[in-house]
């Protein structure tokens, strides 16, 4: 029987930098519906990537020194680390650098200019470099950038533009009959009044300005805009060809089941690239879903501030799993959610240590305590087992019921309620208390055999979310995963099975109070260093120049001072006794004022070693230790900056 298709992408991540956890946040999310979706027995296609052209990434390169696509391979490897770090099941990591994503644009890009969507113009605007948008006075707030705040700087220059209004009505009308294009429905709303309904106007899709994009072929001295190069990733990801010889693959998945995006770049998802497809003659995606943004508990994320967390540095501190569980269970399903270390430790204990963890662990090890680690199903049951089961049947429902309308956070909640309804029937049957009494093994039997099916229930629905974890379960109970066919029915689990010996600890609970100080090493490691300021300078009176060859008569070494003491009748002098290879010289100094006796000793030092000796308060002196002064006379020894071996030269 042949699979349904279904495809999802996700926004492709631009690469100016490292993603944080709220970028990352999109990927675990499409991952956990597209595990779902291949549970459900979906023949699912998974697609993520990179945008990798414009102006900032140009700049970037410059200020790293490399060029553009080193500056862009170094990072897409970066974020598909993280991607792969998450565990997460994409079939396609496309390019926008690939070559026959590049080759398809320009075709595309000929066919609606051949068309007469696209035509030759001059842009004059206000333009945002880190959101690639230009904007006109009207629509930018107090001066600055209306999508993320920033300022923005005049631009004028020739381009080629997309006739947006030509498209305006027929994506009105297809809205409209289509209510579940746009969700969650806050966002359609927002579309429809604030951009659609306005009036398009429109979009500029080339530039002159800078020359990291894909060239128009008909005119080089053109690149095509950002949107009509990445928006169509979703479709040269499946081999769609302009000419006509488009892969079987496009054919079977499109069009798209879901494109899973921020809420930040809805207008792009939604008008622009609906208008494209339109143009193209393209069947448009079955739904755009605008979740919203993963927030610090102090607002935004920002380097500047010093507050960015990203997804491997909370996996070392939690576990893949753990952190995947967070991102999802804590985000709602049209308001921002907040993450923060204290929430993650609290959710570490309570949801994943003592919730689930502990559940598995003493429902394995009363089975090995009392029957040798054989769960077998011997029907002697009770009103409260029917209970137990019901709600483990429900939760396959809901959980369902949820993950359909992509509410995640809610599928999550509904597979913890039939873990906390099985720790709730541990309590309510007292297996302890039924070991007691011989005449009571077949029911206590039953009780373990009851739990250990919901728990399989359980990691089965858990799997898209915490797909090692619930690997992790079903391998200590010597079962496997189910699909969601196979969970029609309470009690499937053989009877007879014997379970691990040795039950994993799936989470452990952690030190609130050990574990955040580490966090706030982590985190005042990562604020920015205030400028210091400027350190002043001296200039003294110049000597005489003199020539490499009276240079070359001064021998300097590394010495370590082994001993130390005043020089008896002065005031200004200590007498060091200090180590220069195998040698020790005696050195007399002017510095007791700055150093004392015991301050000196163990101290490695830069020695003028073969200065003439002489004596100075009768006490021989054979060298000098080098010192710097300041302005108002404080001596500092010069010692190396790197650890060097007493003797090294001075060079």
């Amino acid at each position: 029987m042949n699979k349904k298709p279904y495809y999802i992408t996700t926004a492709i991540a631009y690469t100016s930098g490292k993603p944080h956890i709220g970028n990352t946040y999109e990927i675990v999310l499409a991952d956990s519906i597209a595990r779902y979706k291949r549970m459900q027995g979906y023949d699912v296609r998974f697609q993520t990537g990179t945008d990798e052209h414009g102006q900032k990434i140009e700049d970037k390169a410059i200020e790293a020194g490399v060029s553009p696509q080193e500056f862009v391979d170094q990072t897409a490897a970066e974020i598909k680390r993280i991607w792969d770090l998450m565990n997460t099941s994409y079939d396609k990591f496309i390019r926008t650098t690939d070559k026959d994503h590049e080759a398809q644009v320009q075709k595309i890009f000929r066919k609606l200019y051949e068309q007469g969507d696209i035509y030759k113009g001059e842009y004059e605007g206000m333009y945002c470099k880190p959101c690639e948008s230009f904007f006109t006075a009207s629509q930018l707030v107090d001066g600055k950038c209306p999508d993320c705040g920033r300022e923005v700087e005049p631009a004028k220059e020739e381009a080629y533009f997309f006739k947006m209004s030509k498209y305006a009505q027929k994506l009105i009308d297809y809205i409209n009959d289509h209510p579940d294009f746009i969700q969650p429905e806050s966002r359609k709303n927002e579309m429809m009044n604030n951009f659609l309904l306005a009036g398009l106007q429109d979009l500029c899709v080339s530039r002159t300005s800078f020359k990291w994009g894909i060239p128009v072929d008909f005119d080089p001295k053109h690149v095509v805009y950002v949107w009509i190069d990445a928006l169509t990733n979703y479709i040269t990801g499946l081999g769609y060809d302009q000419d006509g010889n488009s892969d079987p693959m496009f054919e079977k998945y499109w069009p798209a089941d879901v494109h899973l995006i921020g809420k930040d770049i809805l207008r792009f998802h939604t008008i622009y690239w609906p208008i494209m497809l339109m143009a193209l003659g393209l069947p448009l995606p079955k739904q755009v879903f605008g979740h919203p943004w993963l927030l610090q508990n102090d607002g935004k994320m920002s380097k500047s501030k010093g507050n960015v967390i990203y997804a491997d540095e909370l996996v070392n501190f939690f576990g893949v799993d753990a952190v995947r569980y967070f991102v999802l269970h804590e985000m709602p399903f049209e308001n921002d959610g907040v993450i923060s270390w204290e929430l993650m430790i609290e959710r570490m204990n309570s949801d994943l240590a003592n919730t689930l963890g502990n559940l598995v662990n003493r429902t394995i090890s009363m089975s090995n305590k009392y029957f040798d680690g054989v769960v077998a199903k011997t029907g002697v049951s009770e009103p409260v087992d029917e209970e137990l089961k019901t709600v483990a049947l429900d939760a396959v429902k809901k959980t369902g019921e949820k993950m359909d309308k992509l509410r995640v956070a809610d599928a999550i909640t509904e597979v913890f309620t039939l873990f906390k309804r099985c720790n709730k029937y541990i309590d309510e049957t007292t297996p302890w208390a039924l070991a007691k009494d011989e005449s009571k093994k077949d029911r206590l039997a039953e009780v373990l055999y009851n739990l250990t099916e919901s728990i399989t229930i359980g990691a089965s629905l858990l799997a898209p979310f915490m797909p090692q974890t619930a690997e992790k379960i079903v391998s200590q109970l010597h079962t496997a995963l189910r699909t969601e066919e196979d969970l029609d029915q309470f009690g499937k689990y053989a009877s007879g099975t014997k379970v691990t010996d040795k039950p994993e600890i799936l989470f452990a609970r952690l030190d609130v109070e050990k574990t955040m100080e580490k966090v706030n090493a982590l985190m005042e490691s990562k604020k920015p260093k205030e400028d210091k300021p400027e350190e002043p300078v001296i200039d003294i009176e110049p000597k005489e120049e003199i020539t490499y060859e009276d240079f070359s008569k001064m021998q300097f070494q590394v010495g370590e001072i082994i001993a130390c003491e005043e020089v008896k009748k002065s005031k200004k002098l200590l007498c060091s006794q200090v180590k220069i290879g195998s040698q020790v010289k005696q050195i007399v100094s002017g510095i007791k004022a700055h150093y004392s006796a015991e301050e000196m000793v163990g101290k490695k030092v830069m020695v003028l070693v073969n200065l003439k000796p002489a004596k100075l308060a009768g006490v021989l002196s054979e060298g000098m230790l080098l010192c710097a002064e300041d302005e108002n006379g404080e001596l500092a020894l010069m010692v190396p900056e790197k650890k060097m071996p007493s003797g090294a030269e001075i060079c």
